[in-house]
């Protein structure tokens, strides 16, 4: 018997653009772990981050007519996982939105302060930001948008995208100081 052919990912589009069910349940099998691994930087728990990976399909399935075949699909569809997230959590940051930015303090980052830890100790800290500092973290520092992009996204002014990054960076070095020296280990 011979094993299951794999599918090209151009016929999977093509496939999912003709509106075959049957492709478009391939294609989310195929890039579902992939577009997880992205709304799980944007989301507190696995089932908030399994609802923006569906809506996230859904939507891209609705839209599949306008992706050009010509640009990569990961990007085409990195970009509605992101923006599925970030419309998720809008809510909750224009709750936080009129936080009192006046105090903010700029801090440097502490690079050295990371090197001994793993990707999933990493992913467990970001974990505990609240929720609009998790989402520009991960919009800044993961995914590369500069603070007038996070700005635009998000409905915020640039500035307090700068604010809510220091902050998060700030309880980042803060749980890391109190895990490191948890196991009396120096600073680096």
């Amino acid at each position: 018997m011979h094993p299951p052919r794999r599918i090209a990912e151009d016929e999977l589009i093509l496939q999912c653009k003709s509106g075959s069910l049957k492709y478009q349940e391939l294609l989310y099998k195929r890039f579902y772990g992939y577009a997880m691994g992205i709304s799980l930087r944007y989301c507190l728990n696995r089932d908030d981050a399994m609802e923006v990976v569906n809506d996230a399909f859904i939507k891209a399935f609705n839209s599949m007519n306008s992706y050009d075949i010509e640009k990569p699909f990961k990007a085409w569809l990195r970009t509605i996982v992101v923006n599925t997230a970030i419309d998720r959590r809008r809510k909750d940051i224009k709750l936080l939105q009129n936080t009192d930015l006046d105090d903010a303090v700029h801090l440097s980052i502490g690079v050295s302060a990371i090197e001994d830890l793993l990707a999933d100790d990493i992913i467990s800290m970001m974990k505990t930001l609240p929720p609009i500092q998790l989402t520009i973290f991960s919009l800044y520092e993961v995914d590369g948008y500069n603070h007038d992009e996070i700005g635009d996204i998000l409905k915020i002014p640039p500035s307090s995208s700068r604010v809510y990054l220091s902050r998060a960076k700030e309880k980042l070095r803060k749980i890391i100081t109190e895990e490191k020296q948890r196991h009396g280990r120096a600073l680096g």
